[in-house]
Protein backbone atom coordinates (compact mmCIF):
# COMPACT_ATOMS: atom_id res chain seq x y z
CA UNK A 1 0.00 0.00 0.00
CA UNK A 2 2.81 2.40 0.85
CA UNK A 3 4.38 1.74 -2.52
CA UNK A 4 1.08 2.45 -4.25
CA UNK A 5 0.66 5.72 -2.35
CA UNK A 6 4.23 6.72 -3.13
CA UNK A 7 3.67 5.94 -6.80
CA UNK A 8 0.48 8.01 -6.88
CA UNK A 9 2.30 10.92 -5.25
CA UNK A 10 5.08 10.69 -7.84
CA UNK A 11 2.58 10.55 -10.70
CA UNK A 12 0.70 13.53 -9.29
CA UNK A 13 3.90 15.52 -8.88
CA UNK A 14 4.95 14.71 -12.43
CA UNK A 15 1.54 15.74 -13.78
CA UNK A 16 1.70 19.00 -11.84
CA UNK A 17 5.17 19.74 -13.14
CA UNK A 18 4.08 19.00 -16.70
CA UNK A 19 1.08 21.30 -16.33
CA UNK A 20 3.32 24.04 -14.97
CA UNK A 21 5.47 24.00 -18.09
CA UNK A 22 2.75 23.37 -20.67
CA UNK A 23 -0.12 25.48 -19.29
CA UNK A 24 0.94 27.55 -16.27
CA UNK A 25 -2.39 29.41 -16.14
CA UNK A 26 -4.22 26.15 -15.41
CA UNK A 27 -1.58 25.17 -12.86
CA UNK A 28 -1.97 28.52 -11.09
CA UNK A 29 -5.75 28.20 -11.09
CA UNK A 30 -5.44 24.76 -9.55
CA UNK A 31 -3.02 25.88 -6.85
CA UNK A 32 -3.03 29.67 -6.45
CA UNK A 33 -0.82 29.59 -3.36
CA UNK A 34 1.85 27.71 -5.34
CA UNK A 35 2.13 30.81 -7.52
CA UNK A 36 2.20 33.35 -4.72
CA UNK A 37 -1.51 34.26 -4.60
CA UNK A 38 -3.27 35.06 -1.33
CA UNK A 39 -6.82 33.85 -0.69
CA UNK A 40 -9.23 36.72 0.06
CA UNK A 41 -12.19 34.38 0.37
CA UNK A 42 -15.20 33.83 -1.88
CA UNK A 43 -13.03 32.47 -4.67
CA UNK A 44 -10.89 35.61 -5.05
CA UNK A 45 -7.08 35.41 -4.97
CA UNK A 46 -4.63 38.28 -5.29
CA UNK A 47 -0.90 38.56 -5.80
CA UNK A 48 0.71 38.16 -2.39
CA UNK A 49 2.45 41.55 -2.45
CA UNK A 50 -0.72 43.48 -3.21
CA UNK A 51 -1.28 46.27 -0.68
CA UNK A 52 -4.29 46.15 1.69
CA UNK A 53 -6.10 49.00 -0.07
CA UNK A 54 -5.64 47.38 -3.47
CA UNK A 55 -6.84 44.06 -2.05
CA UNK A 56 -10.03 45.72 -0.85
CA UNK A 57 -10.50 47.41 -4.21
CA UNK A 58 -9.91 44.13 -6.06
CA UNK A 59 -12.47 42.29 -3.93
CA UNK A 60 -15.01 45.08 -4.52
CA UNK A 61 -14.35 44.98 -8.26
CA UNK A 62 -15.10 41.27 -8.47
CA UNK A 63 -18.22 41.61 -6.33
CA UNK A 64 -19.52 44.38 -8.60
CA UNK A 65 -18.67 42.38 -11.72
CA UNK A 66 -20.47 39.32 -10.38
CA UNK A 67 -23.51 41.47 -9.57
CA UNK A 68 -23.54 42.71 -13.17
CA UNK A 69 -23.60 39.16 -14.55
CA UNK A 70 -26.18 38.09 -11.97
CA UNK A 71 -28.33 41.07 -12.93
CA UNK A 72 -28.46 39.85 -16.52
CA UNK A 73 -29.16 36.16 -15.85
CA UNK A 74 -31.11 36.50 -12.61
CA UNK A 75 -28.70 34.22 -10.76
CA UNK A 76 -25.22 32.76 -11.07
CA UNK A 77 -24.53 29.12 -11.87
CA UNK A 78 -20.77 29.48 -12.28
CA UNK A 79 -18.28 30.24 -9.53
CA UNK A 80 -14.86 30.43 -11.17
CA UNK A 81 -11.79 31.19 -9.14
CA UNK A 82 -10.56 34.70 -9.85
CA UNK A 83 -6.83 35.40 -9.66
CA UNK A 84 -5.73 39.04 -9.84
CA UNK A 85 -2.17 40.10 -10.51
CA UNK A 86 -0.91 43.45 -9.23
CA UNK A 87 2.19 43.40 -11.46
CA UNK A 88 3.10 42.34 -14.96
CA UNK A 89 5.82 40.14 -13.46
CA UNK A 90 3.05 38.10 -11.84
CA UNK A 91 0.86 37.95 -14.93
CA UNK A 92 3.34 37.54 -17.78
CA UNK A 93 4.18 33.87 -17.10
CA UNK A 94 0.47 33.07 -16.90
CA UNK A 95 -1.13 35.12 -19.64
CA UNK A 96 1.59 36.49 -21.86
CA UNK A 97 0.65 39.74 -23.56
CA UNK A 98 -3.11 39.50 -23.07
CA UNK A 99 -5.10 41.29 -20.37
CA UNK A 100 -6.86 38.22 -19.04
CA UNK A 101 -7.14 34.45 -19.28
CA UNK A 102 -10.40 32.54 -18.85
CA UNK A 103 -10.35 28.78 -18.30
CA UNK A 104 -13.78 27.46 -19.29
CA UNK A 105 -16.10 28.13 -16.33
CA UNK A 106 -13.46 27.21 -13.74
CA UNK A 107 -11.13 30.18 -13.39
CA UNK A 108 -10.02 33.51 -14.75
CA UNK A 109 -6.76 35.37 -14.30
CA UNK A 110 -6.69 39.15 -14.59
CA UNK A 111 -3.64 41.25 -15.34
CA UNK A 112 -3.12 44.70 -13.79
CA UNK A 113 -4.54 46.09 -17.06
CA UNK A 114 -7.65 43.95 -16.79
CA UNK A 115 -8.63 44.34 -13.16
CA UNK A 116 -11.66 46.59 -13.62
CA UNK A 117 -15.37 45.93 -13.38
CA UNK A 118 -16.13 45.84 -17.11
CA UNK A 119 -13.34 43.44 -18.04
CA UNK A 120 -13.95 41.22 -15.01
CA UNK A 121 -17.68 41.10 -15.84
CA UNK A 122 -16.85 40.29 -19.47
CA UNK A 123 -14.79 37.26 -18.44
CA UNK A 124 -17.30 36.19 -15.81
CA UNK A 125 -20.00 36.39 -18.50
CA UNK A 126 -18.01 33.92 -20.61
CA UNK A 127 -17.75 31.57 -17.62
CA UNK A 128 -21.47 31.84 -16.91
CA UNK A 129 -22.47 31.07 -20.50
CA UNK A 130 -20.07 28.13 -20.60
CA UNK A 131 -21.49 26.71 -17.38
CA UNK A 132 -25.04 27.04 -18.65
CA UNK A 133 -24.45 25.41 -22.04
CA UNK A 134 -22.25 22.68 -20.57
CA UNK A 135 -18.72 21.43 -21.09
CA UNK A 136 -19.42 19.48 -24.27
CA UNK A 137 -20.99 22.41 -26.09
CA UNK A 138 -18.25 24.73 -24.84
CA UNK A 139 -15.42 22.51 -26.08
CA UNK A 140 -17.22 21.91 -29.37
CA UNK A 141 -17.69 25.68 -29.77
CA UNK A 142 -21.33 25.08 -30.55
CA UNK A 143 -22.04 28.71 -29.78
CA UNK A 144 -20.20 30.81 -32.40
CA UNK A 145 -17.30 32.78 -30.96
CA UNK A 146 -18.72 36.07 -32.20
CA UNK A 147 -21.93 35.42 -30.24
CA UNK A 148 -20.01 34.46 -27.10
CA UNK A 149 -17.94 37.65 -27.35
CA UNK A 150 -20.85 39.90 -28.25
CA UNK A 151 -22.91 38.53 -25.37
CA UNK A 152 -20.04 39.17 -22.94
CA UNK A 153 -19.89 42.78 -24.15
CA UNK A 154 -23.63 43.20 -23.58
CA UNK A 155 -23.60 41.56 -20.15
CA UNK A 156 -20.60 43.62 -19.03
CA UNK A 157 -22.23 46.77 -20.45
CA UNK A 158 -18.97 47.82 -22.07
CA UNK A 159 -19.20 51.49 -23.12
CA UNK A 160 -16.36 51.06 -25.61
CA UNK A 161 -18.58 48.96 -27.85
CA UNK A 162 -22.17 49.81 -26.89
CA UNK A 163 -24.12 53.04 -26.68
CA UNK A 164 -26.51 53.82 -23.81
CA UNK A 165 -30.23 53.76 -24.45
CA UNK A 166 -32.60 51.53 -26.40
CA UNK A 167 -30.59 51.40 -29.63
CA UNK A 168 -27.20 50.29 -28.42
CA UNK A 169 -25.34 49.84 -31.69
CA UNK A 170 -22.32 52.03 -32.33
CA UNK A 171 -21.76 50.34 -35.69
CA UNK A 172 -23.78 48.05 -37.92
CA UNK A 173 -22.85 44.36 -37.75
CA UNK A 174 -22.08 44.16 -41.44
CA UNK A 175 -21.42 40.72 -42.90
CA UNK A 176 -20.31 37.51 -41.29
CA UNK A 177 -18.19 37.71 -38.18
CA UNK A 178 -15.22 35.38 -37.56
CA UNK A 179 -15.75 32.22 -35.57
CA UNK A 180 -12.07 31.41 -34.92
CA UNK A 181 -10.88 32.25 -31.38
CA UNK A 182 -7.64 33.76 -32.65
CA UNK A 183 -9.55 36.53 -34.41
CA UNK A 184 -10.98 37.72 -31.11
CA UNK A 185 -7.75 38.40 -29.27
CA UNK A 186 -8.26 42.08 -28.58
CA UNK A 187 -6.12 44.41 -30.66
CA UNK A 188 -6.72 47.76 -32.29
CA UNK A 189 -7.71 45.86 -35.43
CA UNK A 190 -10.23 43.62 -33.70
CA UNK A 191 -11.84 46.40 -31.65
CA UNK A 192 -14.35 46.94 -34.44
CA UNK A 193 -15.30 43.29 -34.26
CA UNK A 194 -16.45 43.62 -30.66
CA UNK A 195 -18.73 46.54 -31.49
CA UNK A 196 -20.20 44.69 -34.47
CA UNK A 197 -20.75 41.51 -32.46
CA UNK A 198 -22.27 43.46 -29.57
CA UNK A 199 -24.70 45.14 -31.96
CA UNK A 200 -25.68 41.81 -33.50
CA UNK A 201 -26.18 40.13 -30.14
CA UNK A 202 -28.06 43.04 -28.58
CA UNK A 203 -30.54 42.94 -31.45
CA UNK A 204 -30.84 39.16 -31.09
CA UNK A 205 -31.59 39.61 -27.40
CA UNK A 206 -34.21 42.25 -28.14
CA UNK A 207 -35.92 39.82 -30.51
CA UNK A 208 -35.70 36.80 -28.20
CA UNK A 209 -36.61 38.09 -24.77
CA UNK A 210 -33.18 39.04 -23.48
CA UNK A 211 -31.63 36.60 -21.04
CA UNK A 212 -34.69 34.35 -21.38
CA UNK A 213 -33.62 33.62 -24.95
CA UNK A 214 -30.18 32.52 -23.79
CA UNK A 215 -31.63 30.36 -21.03
CA UNK A 216 -34.01 28.72 -23.49
CA UNK A 217 -31.17 27.84 -25.83
CA UNK A 218 -29.03 26.52 -22.98
CA UNK A 219 -31.89 24.34 -21.76
CA UNK A 220 -32.60 22.92 -25.21
CA UNK A 221 -28.95 22.35 -26.10
CA UNK A 222 -29.66 23.56 -29.64
CA UNK A 223 -27.98 26.74 -30.84
CA UNK A 224 -28.95 26.70 -34.51
CA UNK A 225 -31.37 29.53 -33.79
CA UNK A 226 -28.41 31.87 -33.26
CA UNK A 227 -26.89 31.44 -36.70
CA UNK A 228 -30.26 31.03 -38.43
CA UNK A 229 -31.66 34.28 -37.05
CA UNK A 230 -28.52 36.40 -37.37
CA UNK A 231 -27.27 35.33 -40.77
CA UNK A 232 -23.77 34.41 -39.64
Amino acid sequence: MKRIIALLVMVGAAATAALHFTYPAAAAAGCPSCYGFTDLGDGVYVEGDMSPDRRAAAKATIETARARVRGFYGDLRSSPRVLLCATEACYRPLGGGSRDVTLLDRALILSPRGADTVIAAHELAHAELHRRIGLRATLARTVPQWFDEGLAVVVSDDPRYLAPGAERCLVEPGGDLPTARAAWIETAESAGLYARAACKVSRWLDAHGGAAGILRLAASGSFEEITASTGS
